[in-house]
């Protein structure tokens, strides 16, 4: 059995009245690439800021490499590389001067990887952060959260701001890190780079964990939205069924969400006769909306 390099268990943090995250548990064990995911608001950046003692929980208990989060910060940061949704950084430094800062802070020469992965990045570290985009700005954080080679790897909504290409890169640059032995916790909205990348996910709701599935259950009966116009009329009640939700049909058109085998449903389409089909991934908002009420 692999040891859990996090372990949280009943988590609570609430802000006076209004509710941050409430008895939130689930594990993440040594070498998993392990996605955190729900809408925005849900409480991941609370759960996660709650990991790092950056807040303290209300109630409950985390513990990284075994040691709790809130008494034994200090030294659980050494071997902790954490990339935040929105980072601020000091503005008149130049990207290069921010990350030999973030190296010293570590007590380590990280000139190599820092080189390495700003070539990867196609990150210039000659400029200042104030004149980065967004997504330059983003670069920074993934490299400042990497450069010394962490036991851990925290990610908070990494992916906003890069372009396909460096998202793609930045996959590969996990993928290869988790090979020698890093563990990934990824948290996102973004259900297919979740799918893409993490072996296993925690979905959050409103502050309270409603499900921990393996990627590849996920996958199989994952979620798709389909759209699509029938060569004839579509008989009445034809995609009736519990897997089927937000159905809409106008004439020979007819859209709706569908979680299940895909086999199943593209058969059932193929039956129908169809001039035209559609079928994409619905955002995490549909998806919450009609089978996670």
């Amino acid at each position: 059995m692999s040891n859990n390099v996090i372990k949280i268990n009943n988590l609570t943090k609430f802000y006076g009245k209004q509710k941050g995250i409430e008895k939130v548990s689930f594990a993440v064990a040594e070498g998993d690439i392990y996605g955190f995911i729900g809408p925005n608001g849900a409480g991941k950046t609370t759960t996660i800021r709650t990991l790092l003692a950056l807040i303290h929980p209300t109630s409950g208990k985390a513990t990284i490499f075994g040691k709790d989060c809130i008494k034994e910060a200090a030294n659980i940061a050494k071997e902790v590389g954490y990339l935040p949704s929105e980072a601020f950084y000091y503005e008149n430094m130049k990207a290069k001067e921010l990350l030999k800062y973030t190296a010293d802070l570590y007590g380590k020469d990280c000139s190599v990887k820092t080189r390495e992965l700003s070539e990867r990045l196609k990150l210039d570290v000659s400029r200042k952060i104030t004149d980065l985009s967004f997504g330059n700005k983003k670069k920074v954080g993934i490299v400042a959260s990497l450069l010394h080679s962490p036991k851990l790897l925290i990610l908070d909504e990494p992916t906003s701001g890069l372009d396909p290409l460096i998202k793609q890169e930045f996959f590969d640059i996990l993928r290869e890190e988790n090979i020698k032995g890093m563990t990934i916790l990824f948290s996102s909205h973004v259900l297919s780079e979740v799918q893409k990348i993490c072996n296993k996910v925690a979905i959050i709701k409103e502050g309270k964990i409603i499900d921990v599935q393996n990627i590849s259950e996920l996958r199989k009966y994952g979620y798709k939205k389909i759209e699509l116009i029938a060569k004839g009329d579509i008989p009445e009640g034809y995609f009736d069924g519990e897997n089927i939700a937000s159905y809409r049909q106008t004439g020979n058109n007819a859209s709706f969400i569908f979680r299940g085998d895909v086999a199943s449903i593209v058969a059932l389409i193929h039956n129908l006769g169809v001039g035209d089909a559609f079928i994409e991934e619905p955002s995490l908002e549909e998806i919450f909306l009609h089978y996670y009420r």
